[in-house]
């Protein structure tokens, strides 16, 4: 694997819980993550990756997610050029909800992508 790869999943390869080993980095902005996001997830919007690098365990399994894709993509190939393993998840929170994965707002209730 060469320094800028990284891998994908689609939804139903993705952990339904995350903790100390794996993290579900959410890089949506800031008013799409307030209308709902995953229960565990980490939420660092895209233009802020890399000054908050620092905040992302190296050593974790990280699994990147956005709307649909593509800015989940390139955060995971910034990423992997700076030593991560992430993995994209293929049609990001669309995905999700289409799965019947939960969202929630900041304050526990119910949310939507």
């Amino acid at each position: 694997m060469n320094e800028a790869e990284f891998g994908q999943v689609d939804i139903a390869d993705v952990p339904t819980t995350f903790g100390p080993g794996a993290i579900l980095l959410d890089v949506r902005e800031d008013d799409e993550w307030a209308r709902g996001h995953a229960p565990e997830a980490r939420h660092i919007p895209m233009g802020q990756v890399p000054a908050r690098l620092a905040e992302i365990e190296v050593d974790a399994q990280v699994f990147v997610i956005c709307a649909a894709g593509g800015r989940s993509q390139r955060v995971a190939q910034y990423l992997a050029r700076n030593g991560y393993s992430p993995i994209n998840v293929n049609g990001g929170m669309f995905a999700w909800v289409g799965a019947g994965r939960p969202v929630v707002t900041d304050d526990g209730g119910p949310g939507v992508v």
